[in-house]
């Protein structure tokens, strides 16, 4: 049952320990790693945009619609991340969750997503047999987000679902994440 309309949530309040500085920060294509994150954000069928940061991680200025709004965290563990986005997200009827740390998806693929979801759970992306990002979480989904605790996201739930739609893409970019330095150099 749809209350209003989809949000996008962007995790970037990691450590990013395994990269060894601020790879938010992290330069790629003339601009910081997190900026192409969120521009895939905006290009989901959304109203907004919440950006989910740790103190002092500058989201930039953005102008035009959707709206991006941050929300500070000191916690870094991923289920605080989440938490903290999904319940920014007010009464919306999904959140597609992006990754700060992941530059490349493809910016149709979240209108694919809301085209398939229906009254599932969740709808994601799929390469090669293997899920992708951005996820996007019905309002359903919710509840139990809230119960997440440590380092851990979504997928323990959803891997024991049977109502999570699987989309079949043909970009392995919905994988691609940065974590160490060669990954930015990959990129």
């Amino acid at each position: 049952m749809r209350e209003g309309p989809f949000v996008s949530i962007v995790l970037a309040a990691g450590r990013a320990t395994r990269f060894g500085s601020d790879k938010l920060r992290a330069v790629l294509g003339g601009e910081p790693l997190l900026f192409h994150a969120i521009r895939a954000a905006r290009a989901a069928p959304v109203a907004r945009v919440i950006v989910v940061t740790r103190p002092g991680l500058a989201v930039g200025e953005w102008d035009g619609a959707p709206p991006v709004e941050t929300v500070s965290l000191e916690s870094a563990a991923l289920s605080d991340t989440l938490k903290a986005g999904i319940a920014a997200a007010g009464g919306a009827s999904g959140a597609f969750v992006f990754l700060g740390d992941m530059p490349r998806v493809p910016h149709g693929v979240a209108a694919r997503l809301a085209a398939c979801l229906g009254p599932a759970y969740a709808a994601m992306p799929c390469h090669g047999g293997r899920p992708g990002h951005p996820v996007l979480l019905s309002a359903c989904a919710f509840q139990d987000i809230a119960g997440l605790t440590g380092d851990e996201g979504a997928g323990r739930l959803l891997r024991r679902r049977d109502d999570v739609v699987l989309d079949p893409c043909a970009d392995p970019a919905i994988h691609f994440d940065v974590d160490r330095p060669e990954d930015l150099r990959r990129a």
